[in-house]
């Protein structure tokens, strides 16, 4: 396991070198990575060598995160990143849901914020793995019952990857999180 001083950007390239050299090892076809402009997943396809991941799945900001109405990855982008394979997921956001809508509105606890902010006391990057690994088995972009390689950060970037076997939303608890390959310390 890998531990970086910083959380951040800064982590991203070693990041994926050290998430593909798993990927590589342990034979894993499938990985998920979270991107919201297409940089991490262009690394990504970057640092690339060989056959192993074969299914990239880049699971972006839902349209309207950031503001009514704005989907934060250009359409050229869209049209690149897919022409190299890579099946994009753009979709409301696991631990984001109507919930938060509801505390926003009248305020209290929501299950998904509770679950997030657990999640969180492993850093941001592991909250952002374990959910875009679920949305993605939840898409139908992954198989279920299968481990994958998931890649998250904090901000921009990646940061953490994990190996885990997803389970879908309804049976969230099941997910299993079999591997930390790295992760900011702080």
């Amino acid at each position: 396991m890998l531990y970086w001083e910083k959380a951040g950007p800064e982590a991203t390239r070693p990041t994926l070198r050290a998430a593909l050299e798993r990927a590589r090892e342990c034979g894993l076809p499938h990985l998920v990575v979270a991107s919201n402009t297409g940089a991490t997943v262009r690394a990504l396809l970057a640092e690339m060598a060989g056959a192993v991941p074969s299914n990239i799945v880049c699971v972006t900001h839902h349209v309207g995160f950031r503001e009514p109405g704005l989907d934060e990855m250009e359409a050229a982008e869209r049209q690149y990143l897919e022409s190299k394979g890579v099946k994009l997921l753009t979709t409301t956001h696991l631990f984001a849901n109507v919930e938060r809508a509801v505390t926003n509105q009248f305020g209290g606890l929501y299950p998904g914020g509770v679950v997030a902010a657990t999640l969180r006391l492993f850093g941001q990057g592991m909250k952002v793995c374990v959910e875009i690994a679920v949305m993605a088995l939840d898409a139908g972009l992954v198989p279920h019952g299968v481990d994958v390689l998931a890649v998250g950060g904090t901000g921009r970037g990646a940061d953490t990857a994990v190996v885990i076997r997803p389970a879908h939303a309804r049976d969230f608890f099941k997910t299993q999180v079999l591997e930390t390959i790295c992760r900011p310390r702080g």
